[in-house]
């Protein structure tokens, strides 16, 4: 776990400063400066964008951690890399055929609720083929366990350019359409950029031969097409239908109760990177010992952080949503539904790498299209019903059945199991940590007063992780830090 550590520490860090980047554009310059109408056609464009993304990779982001460390040779390296460069255009170039000739009826079918986004439509599929191509050369970059500036490109420099054109908006050096339409032009510099640093850390000899496992790479990607774009369903079709069913602005609304529900996420994404390319090693090489032990440490370490962030979350809430237009405050409830519901998928630690390198991939997808079908169900009754309180529900028991299949197979088919006597524990310190504090109130500026709560709530809750020594890598990692500190 000492690479794993170290790198996931890292990513952690700089994924948070992201979120700190964002937080900053989600409640506030977005909020104040693009207005709820912009906002809300801002958080649609890139919802679907998300959902069409994985047709444009092609699954290759993760055929390629997956089949790469197979390939021994130098000339097998290289026929592999050249293939997953070209063989998400197989797909890509007949998509774009079918959108440019039928591009009128599909955008008159998706704006019939809110007719502004007849007009930028055709923005969707740009973005998702860059964020596609995106996911591809991170991937390249991590099967090397170099994920950190890739990981910085996506979570600070995205972030960070979005800022700056939300600051042109506000300056009026650009208008809101134009703002939208840069959109684009963000998303393709990052596209280049990660080529740039891929090519770097390991530069394509182009040919025309293809690998020997050609037949088993495209098996492979086109399951992972469907799995992929079943979890970007789960995750964004909720963003999406409420454009469908609702004015567009209550779209504005969920993206920050759901930006920061997300926030629960960060460990695991940053975690992510580094235990991905080490679970597909540990698999291809049969050793599952070591993999159960992975298993249970990226749980236990996953919801000892989760937890924390969770309870800072919910026990701030209010003084978060008092920053705000007060038009957002219905959003509050969203926050505590979608919170367990990322909490949930954060417990079971690095179980998507285990299944996705199984051989069981291909049930899973069966139990998620099921899903995908529940969840268009739930929302098609509950947003109409209930707005954006009804998608969330609809979230929540759309992630947590997928979870909890997912979490099935590695149990009974792969006899892996993810939780400790450890897990129990922390339950029940992430549970009083909340009930201590969230009734906590002081008479001061919400910032203050977030400042302050936060404090108190990091003290007395990773004082109690370390004395009961819930995660031994956070102890070790407390430990360093601590060394760091005193010298």
């Amino acid at each position: 776990m000492g690479i794993v550590l170290k790198q996931s520490a890292t990513n952690t860090i700089m994924t948070f400063i992201g979120f700190a980047i964002g937080a900053v554009n989600a409640l506030f310059m977005y909020t104040h400066f693009l207005g709820e109408d912009y906002y809300g056609l801002t958080a649609f464009l890139l919802s679907s964008a998300n959902i069409v993304m994985p047709l444009m990779a092609f699954g290759i982001q993760n055929t390629l951690v997956k089949f790469y460390s197979t390939h021994t040779s130098e000339e097998d390296k290289s026929r592999f890399l050249n293939f997953v460069l070209v063989l998400p255009l197989v797909l890509i170039v007949p998509l774009f055929i079918v959108l440019y000739g039928f591009y009128n009826p599909l955008a008159s079918l998706v704006s019939q609720e809110n007719p502004i986004i007849y007009d930028y439509a055709w923005i969707i599929p740009l973005i998702a083929l860059f964020m596609g191509y995106f996911e591809i050369f991170y991937a390249w970059v991590k099967v090397h366990l170099k994920s950190v500036f890739g990981n910085f490109i996506k979570e600070v420099l995205l972030r960070i350019c979005i800022s700056l054109f939300l600051f042109a908006v506000y300056f009026d050096w650009i208008s809101k359409i134009q703002f939208v339409y840069s959109l684009v032009f963000i998303y393709a510099t990052m596209m280049l950029l990660m080529a740039v640093v891929a090519f770097k850390v390991r530069k394509p000899q182009f040919h025309l031969k293809f690998p020997k496992q050609k037949k088993e790479i495209i098996v492979y990607s086109s399951f992972i097409i469907f799995s992929s774009s079943v979890a970007m369903l789960l995750l964004d079709i909720d963003k999406f239908m409420i454009g469908q069913y609702i004015p567009l602005k209550e779209a504005a609304y969920y993206s920050v109760a759901i930006f920061i529900a997300l926030t629960i996420s960060v460990p695991m994404r940053a975690m992510h990177q580094i235990t991905h390319p080490i679970t597909t090693d540990l698999m291809a090489k049969n050793k599952y010992d070591e993999l159960n032990d992975l298993y249970k440490k990226t749980a236990i370490t996953l919801q000892a952080v989760g937890g924390f962030i969770m309870v800072c979350i919910l026990a701030n809430i209010h003084d978060v949503y008092a920053l705000l237009p007060e038009k957002y405050s219905g959003g509050i409830s969203v926050v505590f539904i979608i919170s367990i519901s990322k909490f949930f998928d954060l417990m079971l630690g690095n179980n998507n790498s285990i299944i996705f390198n199984s051989n069981y991939y291909r049930t899973v997808l069966t139990l998620g299209l099921g899903l995908v079908i529940v969840t268009v169900s739930l929302n098609m009754y509950f947003i109409p019903n209930y707005g954006i309180e009804g998608a969330a529900f609809a979230t929540l028991i759309s992630i947590g059945l997928y979870s909890l299949a997912k979490f099935m197979f590695v149990v009974f088919k792969m006899n892996l199991f993810p939780f400790t006597g450890k897990t129990v524990v922390s339950l029940v310190i992430i549970a009083f940590t909340f009930a201590l504090f969230y009734f906590w109130s002081f008479p001061l500026h919400p910032i203050l007063n977030i400042i302050l709560k936060s404090a108190l709530i990091a003290q007395f809750y990773w004082i109690l992780n370390y004395k009961l020594k819930i995660s031994p890598d956070i102890n070790l990692f407390i430990q360093t830090v601590y060394s760091k500190v005193r010298s």
